[in-house]
């Protein structure tokens, strides 16, 4: 189809530890495919992640067991309401696939089906087997009592041959078969010898096609009269079985369905989307059962709308499963010509079936992110740089972020912070600590001035790649002064810049007074705080250090007459003060001489004399 071209569906094989991973604890019917893409075993559980792992962390007695794991190449799961529902799916999913090593119930254990066979003069009756041979198939009926009543019914209303003969025409006019006993009980009209018309018999079909669908008006009216003209001519018991019929007709639908009954034939379509992909879910409801079930990804290429996605993989999937449902029902308008009923649900079971869509796709869209984030991190990477894109209000993506912090103690050795993130994540090699060399006191506006300037002038004269976001830790004090470097530099409006107060985690952006609230749980203010605490312990770090050093050194100062050159020295070899301190007079006799080891051991205990 030409209209797919700006998108492709696809799906990843990941390995079958990974996708048990990523399963949902909810039940559900769970699918197992070969290499040959085909499904091989279908299974119900009421936690499909303990399920489905527990035939592989275990070691099974039967051999079979054994050789169905080996086989199994990837996992495909649908998400259900309840056991029931998953019973009931499971069931028909497995007449429908014939799994090789699911067990296919049989007889009344099995959902059986009304076939109106392809061929002249259709004979109508009970069947288990659906088969590809251009008859018509209405069910599956949970009940066979309903199924056998409603056949009986059919029967007595309408005599149809139940034989199976080749009525071609030229057979009938050789006079090739004979009226049976059928014929002489009023059961058959005799179509074999040319006794009833095709017309008439093709009419009947239809007739009883409506009865299967639902439409009993036809019906019903033609019983009341024959009721009633039994019931003048005074056979009663005649009269009774008919109206018992009726009885029974109307409750011939399955009650025990997955959902309403009366929901018949229906297409059901749902989207989940984010920046770059599509996660969209199809259901096929057939009289209250869902009988397939699909989801995939669609990869975005112009940035396409949910509605656009939707309806490009409707006219997808209905032509893949050459579905010819009358009505879909979707969460959102959607255009598909007048052949098609749309239908958006707002309450009861109509409602609750698109919920249950959605709720496939967004289960397969958590997979999706869980198993891409582990096995393919760039296709990870472009996702968040897109959210974060959108969420921040950037021009371009912020592939590479950095962050800025001040560090002091009432002004007492001010340092700075300067951190950077390469697609999300720390680039630890280029984290860069700075010494605030132009501000006396404690004023981390200027501070913040200064470490900005002196960084994109760096890089600016070393032709080194500019951020695409800047992130500044403090409110418009702070961002102020980071726009005043800058702007000195001519950098302003080329780097996007912003400011991150840690109160409320506002995010504040140039000359805008009102600042933005992100979502507290997505990603992108993740991402952002952990830039911010990243700045922070960094910076922190950073000034300890130089405090601890700064304590040091001034102790040894302290010392009179010795100078600069002998403090190093000492630090060289003991390491620190209290070493030295500790240190033996000869020891410190080898290292810096007698005179000045003479002067430091008597400052630091002069009750005691050098031996």
């Amino acid at each position: 189809m030409n209209c797919l071209k700006n998108v492709y569906f696809s799906y990843m094989p990941t390995s079958l530890e990974l996708q048990i991973q990523t399963l949902p604890n909810a039940p559900g019917v769970y699918q197992y495919f070969d290499k040959e893409d085909v499904i091989i075993y279908i299974g119900k559980a009421k936690n499909l992640k303990k399920r489905v792992a527990s035939y592989f962390h275990k070691n099974h007695e039967n051999g079979k067991t054994s050789v169905l794991v080996k086989k199994i190449v990837y996992i495909k799961h649908i998400v259900v309401h309840t056991e029931t529902d998953a019973l009931l799916l499971e069931n028909n999913l497995i007449k429908k696939y014939k799994p090789r090593y699911n067990v296919l119930l049989k007889d009344d254990k099995s959902y059986p089906w009304i076939c109106i066979k392809k061929e002249r003069f259709p004979r109508v009756f009970m069947t288990r087997r659906v088969l590809k041979d251009g008859s018509e198939y209405y069910g599956p009926y949970t009940s066979v009592r309903t199924v056998r009543v409603l056949l009986d019914l059919i029967k007595e209303l309408y005599p149809l041959r139940t034989c199976t003969y080749d009525l071609s025409a030229q057979n009938i006019n050789e006079g090739k078969y004979k009226v049976c006993l059928e014929y002489h009980l009023k059961n058959c009209k005799g179509a074999c010898e040319g006794l009833e018309l095709e017309a008439n018999y093709n009419n009947s079909i239809r007739e009883i096609r409506n009865i299967i669908k639902g439409n009993f008006k036809e019906s019903i009216e033609k019983f009341q009269k024959m009721m009633r003209s039994f019931a003048k001519n005074m056979e009663f018991e005649e009269a009774q079985k008919i109206k018992e019929k009726l009885s029974l007709l109307s409750n011939y639908q399955s009650k025990s369905t997955i959902v309403n009954p009366s929901i018949n034939n229906v297409d059901v379509f749902s989207i989940i989307s984010d920046e770059t992909h599509g996660y969209a879910n199809f259901l096929k409801i057939s009289n209250g059962s869902i009988i397939q079930s699909h989801t995939t990804e669609i990869k975005k290429k112009l940035e396409e709308s949910d509605t656009a996605l939707l309806e490009l993989f409707i006219v997808e999937i209905r032509q893949r499963f050459n579905s010819q449902a009358p009505e879909i029902y979707v969460p959102f308008p959607v255009n598909l010509g007048e052949s098609v009923q749309v239908t958006i649900p707002k309450l009861g079971d109509k409602k609750r079936i698109v919920e249950l869509s959605e709720r496939n796709a967004k289960y397969y869209r958590q997979e999706q992110f869980k198993q891409i984030k582990i096995v393919d991190p760039d296709r990870h990477v472009k996702r968040i740089m897109a959210q974060m894109k959108k969420d921040l209000r950037l021009s371009e993506e912020p592939r590479h972020i950095e962050c800025f912090d001040n560090s002091n103690i009432q002004g007492t050795n001010p340092v700075a912070a300067c951190v950077v993130f390469k697609d999300g994540k720390p680039s630890k090699k280029e984290y860069r600590h700075y010494n605030i060399k132009t501000v006396d006191g404690p004023d981390d506006f200027a501070s913040m001035e200064e470490v900005v300037y002196r960084r994109y002038k760096r890089l600016l004269a070393q032709d080194e790649p500019l951020p695409q976001l800047i992130i500044v830790d403090g409110g418009k004090g702070q961002l102020s002064s980071a726009l005043k470097s800058l702007e000195i530099l001519g950098l302003r409006g080329k780097i996007a810049i912003i400011g991150i107060a840690k109160r409320l985690e506002e995010i504040y952006y140039p000359d805008d007074p009102i600042p933005l609230y992100l979502d507290k749980k997505s990603e992108t203010l993740k991402i952002t705080q952990f830039l911010r605490n990243e700045a922070h312990r960094f910076g922190i770090t950073f000034h300890r250090k130089k405090r601890s050093k700064s304590a040091i050194q001034s102790e040894l100062e302290q010392i009179p007459n010795i100078g600069k050159q002998t403090i190093i020295t000492l630090l060289r070899q003991f390491k620190s003060a209290k070493r030295v301190k500790e240190a033996s007079f000869d020891h410190l006799k080898e290292v810096i001489g007698p005179a000045r080891a003479t002067k430091v051991f008597e400052y630091f205990d002069p009750k005691t004399k050098k031996p």
